[in-house]
């Protein structure tokens, strides 16, 4: 799937699959794409190139959309006059679904005893929940949610890793976009990472997040570097010094001292999401 905004290429030769059962996190830094790539998925913008489809039927010809996928893509796309009740029976009369659904959304997440408030007067987490509310109106299999932690207090952000586990846990498929590697690593099962409109890495967060390395030096840090490869280590120039995978700490303080080579760094490293997640888009970007 391809999207191009005159000769700005926003999305280039993007694909990736959500399964059901798994809370996806749709990651990327400012201006990757992440944005035009969730707007052609509901069809809000046409593709220029390929398609975007839900268990193989676009947005656009679902018969029952809001049965099928839920969404939840801004906060602040609701009537300031109207009351949150109010504004869900207008959506839940427009697709035919039952009445008393909306009391039953507005409870399971968390609003019910302010339901007859006009949403105007809501904070931004409460309107997060409202948006929440709508997606789960017509009980989907898919939801796709865009920043869904954004503007909830501690409790509100720890309820919605919660919240969305469970989804999941429904074998519901859950695609969530953000910004916030710390909230992703703690919320989600899966990434997909984008840089620059492009896939840059999908899967686990097993596989995102490499394995401890060593990190050493000293003064004779060529004769180490040789005596760690020798061992069978994989040895590489780090900012600290070597960083070395294949060898414990213990074994790389053994090696140094056989090879006569005074330690001034042993430590070991964890290669965390972040870190990973700035190696594949690049030092420079930000979120």
């Amino acid at each position: 799937m391809g999207k191009s905004f005159g000769n700005v290429r926003a999305v280039d030769d993007l694909t990736f699959t959500v399964e059901p059962g798994t809370v996806t996190g749709f990651l990327g830094p400012n201006g990757a794409g992440k944005t035009t790539t969730l707007r052609m998925l509901l069809g809000l913008v046409r593709p220029t190139s390929g398609s975007a489809t839900f268990g193989g039927t676009r947005y656009q010809d679902l018969a029952h959309p809001l049965n099928t996928v839920g969404t939840a893509l801004e906060a602040s796309s609701f009537h300031p006059g109207r009351s949150a009740r109010n504004h869900l029976r207008v959506y839940a009369l427009a697709a035919g679904i039952r009445a008393n659904r909306v009391d039953e959304v507005l409870a399971q997440v968390g609003i019910a005893q302010y339901a007859d408030r006009r949403v105007g007067g809501y904070s931004l987490g409460m309107r997060q929940r409202l948006g929440l509310a709508f997606a789960l109106l017509g009980d989907p299999g898919v939801l796709v949610l865009d920043e869904p932690v954004n503007g909830l207090d501690p409790e509100g952000i720890k309820w919605i890793r919660s919240f969305l586990k469970q989804l999941a846990a429904e074998g519901r498929t859950v695609l969530v976009s953000s910004h916030l590697l710390s909230e992703v690593q703690q919320s989600v099962d899966r990434v997909v990472i984008i840089s620059r409109g492009s896939l840059v890495f999908e899967g686990g967060l097993d596989e995102l997040e490499s394995g401890p390395r060593v990190l050493a030096d000293s003064p004779q840090r060529d004769a180490l570097g040789s005596a760690l490869r020798a061992a069978g280590g994989t040895v590489e120039a780090a900012s600290a010094g070597l960083a070395v995978t294949g060898l414990s700490r213990e074994r790389v303080g053994a090696i140094a001292l056989d090879a006569g080579c005074a330690l001034t760094l042993l430590s070991t490293e964890h290669s965390g999401i972040e870190k990973a997640f700035l190696e594949l888009v690049g030092e420079g970007e930000s979120l």
